[in-house]
């Protein structure tokens, strides 16, 4: 896939960790003049700590950032999204969008144990129902152009881990809904990728190591961390842009980070 294009690139979860990490990666491939970079995220601050970051280099991208609480955000906010940040679809040769931002849940609970359903609702919205309804508005606003979308995955999505009922459930739901969405999707030029990043070292990891009830999950995460073995968010994403340059996989396809890439 070649990356140097005018481009319209969205990422959410932007404010740290593989969100920001694939923001600037990203930012530094495609054409920078008339491209434009959208950052989503909860603080503003941070957003702009991203923003800075790419700019700084490559000051010629126009880059818009946007402060949204996902456990809310409606379809008509992410259609203003899109409009407020892009002239006019016609002007990119190409459009991206990284649904990257998710919550781990809360994993000192078993799975007999989840019965909130205010929890649930709130939980299943932020995660699963506002990237239904981002890319609902991304497909239909650059309807004739190709796209590129990619789903944040990872393995809890296709296995089951004791201790995170919660984030296997939304993960397993927003994968088949992709998966849904590329066998629809059959031209040519709408990719779909499910990319599981592997086990990062991030505030993630650090929270279900803290607080996960499975002691056997604790000191696996305990293992990695402190042998060095967790992947960085650079690692990860460098992967993944290999994984776009051979361009291998099919539309739809779960693409984890231990996968052999054939160049």
């Amino acid at each position: 896939m070649d990356l140097k294009q005018k481009t319209y690139l969205l990422v959410t979860g932007a404010t740290r960790g593989i969100g920001r990490e694939f923001a600037q990666q990203l930012s530094q491939r495609i054409e920078a003049l008339g491209s434009v970079v959208v950052l989503l995220g909860r603080s503003q601050p941070l957003l702009e700590e991203t923003k800075d970051t790419i700019l700084k280099q490559n000051p010629e991208l126009s880059v818009h950032t946007f402060a949204l609480e996902l456990a809310t955000a409606k379809a008509e906010d992410f259609a203003r999204i899109l409009k407020d940040s892009q002239v006019s679809s016609g002007d990119f040769q190409r459009a991206i969008v990284i649904h990257n931002a998710g919550t781990v849940g809360d994993t000192s609970k078993r799975a007999r144990e989840i019965g909130d359903t205010e929890y649930l609702q709130e939980y299943f919205h932020t995660n699963v129902s506002s990237a239904i309804a981002l890319n609902c508005e991304f497909m239909r606003t650059f309807a004739g152009i190709p796209k590129l979308v990619v789903n944040l995955s990872t393995l809890a999505a296709i296995a089951p881990i004791s201790s995170m009922a919660h984030y296997c459930t939304v993960k397993a739901a927003r994968e088949m809904y992709f998966r849904v969405l590329a066998t629809e999707e059959t031209a040519p030029d709408t990719l779909v990728l499910n990319y599981a990043p592997g086990m990062i070292d991030t505030q993630m990891t650090v929270q279900v190591q803290r607080e996960a009830h499975d002691p056997a999950v604790v000191a696996m995460f305990r293992e990695q961390r402190e042998s060095k073995t967790m992947l960085t968010t650079a690692q990860t994403t460098q992967r993944f842009l290999q994984v776009l340059a051979a361009q291998r996989f099919q539309s739809g396809d779960h693409v984890d980070y231990r996968d052999p890439v054939e160049t």
